[in-house]
């Protein structure tokens, strides 16, 4: 069976203490207010008022099976890795155009500012071509996520979903089913955030990629027609005063 890298992750032994958030973000150098990773959990006055217990669930780009962004990015820039089944950026290759930041059900996606193109979790790339962990993996102080192929047996994650194959969960919208590659033992906690991709239409897709080309004409014309405004009230006032005439219809 082929190679596919992948989270096995129980939820119920996450703290938050957003440790694999922040550690995320220092080795992947994520810009301004973006994540590559997440944790979620429901309303806790809810759950404290029903003194039910809080579940966290932490997550990420889920390195889907069926995953809508690589159908929604015009330029092939997005693609699923036929050797270990992780979701890639070709940043080379990408426009910026967005599209795939929408069509993602999970919000993983987001756009880099500094690099102006489009990015999310690859499972910590740069870190795995040296024989280390996801950063979010190694930094977990309950061992929440477990990292690796789920295809193999002998592999930690293999080998949890191997044992819990029935029980496991996807956490996806109905409408939208990716069919991810995160799994959650046990209580998942939250599941109703996933929204429906929005997929565009050839439509939408030009629309968006001539709206700054067309707001830069518009602007433009809009200087060009206060231009000539100032024109004509400088002529106007640099005009020569209107030469005085004779009594006109004088009386006799």
């Amino acid at each position: 069976m082929a190679k596919q890298l992948g989270m096995v992750i129980d939820a119920g032994l996450c703290i938050d203490c957003k440790g694999c958030m922040a550690a995320c973000k220092v080795a992947n150098e994520v810009p301004g207010d973006n994540w590559r990773n997440w944790i979620k959990s429901g309303d806790m006055d809810l759950r404290a008022q029903k003194r039910g217990r809080m579940v966290f669930q932490p997550g990420n780009c889920m390195q889907c099976d069926k995953p809508t962004c690589v159908s929604a990015c015009p330029t092939g820039a997005t693609y699923k890795s036929k050797s270990d089944g992780v979701v890639v950026i070709d940043r080379g290759l990408c426009i910026g155009c967005g599209q795939c930041i929408k069509a993602c059900p999970y919000g993983a996606r987001y756009r880099n500012d500094k690099l102006k193109v489009a990015d999310k979790c690859d499972f910590c790339a740069s870190r795995r071509a040296v024989g280390l962990e996801p950063a979010c993996v190694s930094t977990c102080p309950t061992k929440a996520r477990v990292f690796g192929d789920l295809n193999d047996p002998a592999n930690p994650a293999g080998k949890l979903m191997a044992a819990n194959k029935a029980k496991a969960t996807q956490v996806v919208n109905a409408q939208s089913n990716t069919d991810p590659n995160l799994y959650y033992l046990g209580e998942a906690g939250l599941k109703s955030w996933p929204v429906k991709a929005q997929m565009p239409g050839a439509f939408e897709f030009w629309k968006n990629l001539a709206d700054p080309a067309v707001k830069v004409v518009v602007g433009l014309s809009g200087l060009g027609v206060l231009a000539m405004l100032g024109k004509q009230l400088m002529l106007k006032n640099d005009a020569p005063p209107p030469e005085e005439h004779g009594e006109e219809g004088g009386h006799e």
